[in-house]
């Protein structure tokens, strides 16, 4: 029996508030449920699933399930672990996801979750759907190969900005990331690299050119691979994209309670899993290697010149006498002189 405002996640218990959703009281009480078309200044949407946990035996996205008392909450099970997963895969065929190839890599959200849930190979096949790149606009790129259909940048430019620079249009694997604006190019709207929109993107579908407030720095992404936001800490320890690219135009106040909100920690009783806890540091340094000098190599001893052993006669053999040629008679060895006259 749980407490009036209190639910359980994994066997512990989260306090929540009226109002809150699942994913709003285990982030805001540090336990991290995997997500990505969650963000604490929009309201909930459910697009990606990725949140999935089991409520009460069913299947329900954290992030619009609503907290309730009495409510059992299983995130970390196998069985959660395993859907999680599919989606995962299902996310990564249904774009054009180059990870090596990407200049978001290492600060992507997708890849962090998928690399905090153990998702490390595909399991369906891919699609590699062809799709338009709008690269229009001064400050900011439009790739929509890498568009995972979250709409944080539609609800963002709409409630945020309050421009609705961004639509989805199309259905199934037709669905596309549209631009308002009389060409349909990104260069044509009201798209501002101060708007809140052109930050909140998990992936690389939404890539300023620039830091936000530099408009003198044009150089993209010169944080090296290694440095990025997800090289060093897992997603659960850091947080989301949009807690840490952050537009002049945003509040710091609402930016404070989402870096609250966007981070955690797995639930209690569960083993990390590839990347949900930094590596050990050891506890002692190594002592130094000594240089060793190396040993001096001996001189090969010379080689005397070895002189040819004679021939020895073969020995007698007991009992045989060794037949001695018979000396040619001195008739046979001059023709008669009769034979001469006759030649």
């Amino acid at each position: 029996m749980t407490e009036p405002n209190h639910f359980m996640l994994d066997g512990e218990p989260i306090p929540f508030q009226p109002g809150q959703t699942i994913m709003d009281a285990a982030l805001a009480a540090g336990v991290y449920i995997p997500h990505l078309c969650h963000n604490p200044e929009l309201a909930p949407h459910g697009s990606c699933r990725v949140c999935v946990v089991r409520a009460n035996g069913r299947e329900v996205s954290a992030c619009t399930m609503p907290a309730a008392a009495n409510l059992e909450v299983e995130s970390e099970t196998e069985a959660v672990r395993a859907l999680r997963v599919a989606i995962l895969q299902m996310l990564f065929v249904e774009g054009n996801h180059v990870c090596p190839a990407c200049e978001r890599s290492g600060a992507c959200q997708l890849q962090a979750v998928a690399y905090y849930c153990g998702m490390l190979e595909p399991r369906f096949t891919q699609f590699f759907p062809r799709r338009a790149l709008d690269a229009s606009h001064p400050d900011v790129v439009l790739d929509r190969n890498r568009c995972i259909l979250c709409e944080l940048c539609v609800r963002a430019s709409r409630d945020l900005d309050g421009k609705r620079v961004f639509a989805v249009s199309g259905r199934g694997i037709d669905s596309r990331l549209i631009v308002d604006a009389p060409t349909g190019r990104l260069g044509d709207s009201r798209l501002a690299v101060t708007d809140r929109a052109a930050h909140v993107c998990p992936v690389g579908a939404l890539m300023p050119r620039q830091r936000a407030g530099d408009p003198d720095d044009r150089r993209g992404y010169r944080v090296p691979i290694g440095e990025r936001l997800y090289d060093r800490e897992p997603i659960s320890r850091v947080g989301d994209v949009a807690l840490h690219d952050r537009s002049p135009g945003a509040g710091a106040g609402s930016h404070a309670e989402s870096a609250r909100q966007g981070a955690g920690r797995p639930a209690a009783g569960f083993p990390p899993r590839y990347g949900s806890e930094p590596e050990p540091e050891p506890k002692s340094k190594p002592a130094p290697v000594s240089r060793l000098e190396p040993e001096p190599k001996s001189e090969p001893e010379p080689v005397s010149r070895l002189e040819p052993k004679p021939k020895s006669e073969p020995e007698p053999v007991p009992g045989l006498e060794p037949q001695s040629k018979p000396e040619p008679s001195p008739d046979a060895a001059a023709p008669s002189a009769s034979v001469r006259e006759d030649l």
